[in-house]
């Protein structure tokens, strides 16, 4: 069963979804989705969500603030600090829910929600099991993105702020190309890329609600930002961590291992073999496999 709520945040609400359970005597367990970047509701948290509520786990999705269906000024803005409140917003919301016992929830991240779930259960100990699905460290990505390094990309989006700022104007870069032909054209043809693109910007999972666009201004925010800083001493909660068996150019094996090397209470690790990054979000065999392991996870842990 599906039901649209409302969350509170401050002067703002986030647009969320709650899967519940159709069996009315399920133990009284919930999760919270912490989604990809770019990524709304209706994609790959719903596969997930739905799921685990099909195997008796209240799982609750949300928008993350200033994307979707959320509110939040200016749009587009991609504030990894601001992604772990929202955790933490809807696990106020979760946790006053009739049928959820508020000492028994539990979290899921997956890509880049993936480090920003576990950064929030560092210091949210409400979270009681951490879940993970191809979790990437969105700071290590976006410095390496970087030509001339990270110090000189902060040296320029400091100008450009400044140059914002005395304009008014708000500059907006995509996440991925807008189509495949764009990406041939930037010469963009890696595994990777083409099926990002082909899940995020074609029919099979796009939405109407995701503009592949952030604010250009929270790239800094990103270069600065470290969502394993402290996990030895402070993620004492269990730790599950699935990964994709083909390694691509996302980082999220290397990151999902450093993770499970660095966390002090790890429960348990599986690669899913022949499965990529973005093939985790959607295909069947992948996602039903990845969510039978964590069900039982949470089942134990919850």
């Amino acid at each position: 069963m599906l039901r649209h709520l409302t969350i509170p945040r401050g002067p703002i609400e986030l647009a969320a979804d709650l899967h519940v359970p159709d069996d009315e005597s399920a133990p009284p367990r919930a999760v919270v989705l912490s989604t990809p970047g770019s990524s709304v509701k209706e994609q790959i948290g719903a596969n997930y969500a739905s799921r685990l509520a099909a195997k008796g786990i209240t799982a609750l999705v949300f928008d993350p603030s200033h994307q979707g269906r959320s509110g939040g000024e200016p749009r587009d803005l991609e504030d990894p600090y601001r992604r772990g409140e929202d955790i933490s917003y809807a696990i106020d919301a979760l946790s006053t829910l009739p049928g959820v016992d508020p000492d028994r929830i539990g979290v899921l991240g997956i890509c880049a929600g993936g480090g920003y779930a576990v950064h929030t259960a560092r210091t949210d100990h409400r979270i009681k099991a951490v879940g993970t699905v191809v979790p990437g460290d969105m700071g290590a990505s976006f410095r390496g993105f970087q030509p001339d390094g990270p110090v000189a990309a902060l040296d320029a989006m400091a100008a450009a702020r400044t140059e914002e700022n005395r304009t008014g104007e708000l500059t907006r870069l995509n996440w991925l190309p807008d189509t495949l032909s764009d990406a041939e054209a930037a010469g963009l043809t890696d595994l990777d890329t083409t099926q990002a693109i082909t899940f995020y910007r074609t029919e099979r999972g796009r939405s109407e609600h995701s503009t592949n666009r952030r604010l250009a201004r929270g790239d800094a925010l990103l270069l600065g930002y470290d969502p394993f800083h402290l996990v030895d001493p402070l993620l004492t909660q269990p730790l599950q961590v699935v990964l994709a068996g083909r390694r691509g150019n996302t980082g999220s094996y290397e990151a999902g291992m450093r993770l499970w090397k660095a966390a002090p209470n790890p429960a348990g690790l599986m690669v899913v073999e022949g499965a990529g990054h973005y093939e985790m979000y959607d295909v069947p065999e992948y996602v039903d496999a990845a969510v039978d392991r964590l069900a039982a996870f949470y089942s134990e842990h919850l």
